[in-house]
């Protein structure tokens, strides 16, 4: 088309649904390839880098771009580091000069064998596709490096999205699907790590008919995993404290709380594997087997934070307590071993005032008998 940029495309933009919502538009996608490079998977992620190779060919295809198309995806790979360098690819009309996107800093990570479009859209396309429409809902409010910041977020975001998506059809609440939900507007209020909108819609009524205008303020979170440590040989569980900003601007006279193991799930991450990583880095544990409790939304009144809750087996020797927490994070956090006398206590006193906690010793109080008889 006349003006138009060429971009040689290597890896996930090559994904049709992923480049529409990127670039804004529809772009046609041509075969090309590029000499001397090689489409690398890269080590512990999803997505490829090119690599040097004398005798490498980087397949790939081109398309061709208005402007304001490019511009869009020049926001888009700022975003993972990335800025367009200039090329020349081959066409089945020959040799042509085209842009492609490789790192700033050329620390994409540490490559490993060939990268498979196929496989990436299977694994990681519909997340990748989610997390794209909040990169551009963000194109001329934030920097490439601010936006580097938010990302692990949007991802993590974007993953639960799709696992709700994929929810069971309710068996005794009613089953009307979100896609019946009118949205008359939407505002982004905030948009740090994390996210809260304001949403005007409308949604079908029980009784019949659909419901007036309705303004609602929702705080868009990820998935957390949430552990908690039990020795069921010593009958000991471990709890972590840390300071907490909940209790803090409530206005808690001692804002430092007792909690179980807790963290974001990232995105590519299972909540079992957050579950298990989390306790390592709060708590030094090795989990020798997660039981789940229960899976579900804290506050879903303003909130789209679901938790996923474990009772992680254990083991609590004398002296396993201690000083944890990620200092990149400016984490402080101690942990405790208590005894089982004294988890009850804590239970029945109110001192457990966070609802995990309340749910995961209330779940323990029922089980554990089982639990020691098979330890």
């Amino acid at each position: 088309m006349a003006g138009s940029l060429s971009v040689f495309l290597f890896g996930t933009l090559r994904h049709q649904p992923l480049l529409e919502i990127v670039s804004g538009g529809a772009p046609r996608q041509q075969p090309a390839s590029l000499p001397g490079w090689r489409v690398a998977a890269v080590a512990g992620q999803v997505y490829p880098v090119l690599v040097a190779e004398a005798q490498g060919v980087a397949e790939g295809s081109l398309v061709e771009l208005s402007q304001d198309e490019l511009d869009r995806l020049v926001h888009y790979e700022d975003a993972f580091g990335y800025a367009p360098r200039v090329v020349d690819v081959l066409t089945d009309r020959g040799r042509q000069r085209a842009q492609v996107f490789r790192p700033v800093h050329e620390e994409a990570g540490t490559p490993a064998g060939d990268w498979s479009l196929e496989d990436w859209a299977a694994r990681a396309g519909a997340r990748a596709c989610h997390a794209a429409r909040e990169i551009m809902r963000y194109r001329g409010s934030y920097s490439g490096e601010a936006l580097r910041f938010r990302r692990p977020q949007i991802e993590a975001r974007a993953q639960s999205r799709v696992a709700a998506m994929q929810a069971p059809r309710p068996q005794v609440g009613w089953d009307c699907p979100s896609d019946r939900v009118e949205v008359a507007g939407r505002s982004v209020d905030h948009a740090g790590y994390f996210v809260a909108e304001t949403v005007r819609l409308r949604h079908p009524r029980f009784g019949g008919g659909v419901s007036d205008e309705i303004s609602r303020e929702v705080f868009v979170a990820a998935e957390a995993s949430i552990v908690l440590p039990y020795d069921p040989v010593r009958d000991r569980i471990l709890l972590v404290e840390q300071f907490r900003m909940g209790p803090w601007r409530r206005g808690a006279a001692y804002p430092w709380m007792l909690e179980p193991v807790a963290g974001r799930v990232d995105a590519g991450e299972t909540p079992e594997e957050a579950a298990r990583r989390e306790a390592e880095e709060e708590a030094g544990l090795t989990l020798h087997d997660l039981r789940p409790i229960g899976a579900g939304y804290p506050t879903p009144g303003y909130s789209t934070e679901y938790f996923h809750i474990y009772l992680g087996l254990c083991d609590l020797p004398d002296g396993i307590a201690g000083h944890f927490g990620e200092a990149g994070e400016n984490e402080d956090i101690r942990t405790h071993v208590l005894e089982w006398p004294q988890a009850e206590d804590l239970l029945f006193r109110g001192e457990a005032d966070n609802m995990p906690l309340v749910l995961a010793l209330t779940w323990l109080l029922r089980e554990r008998s089982g639990l020691r008889r098979s330890a």
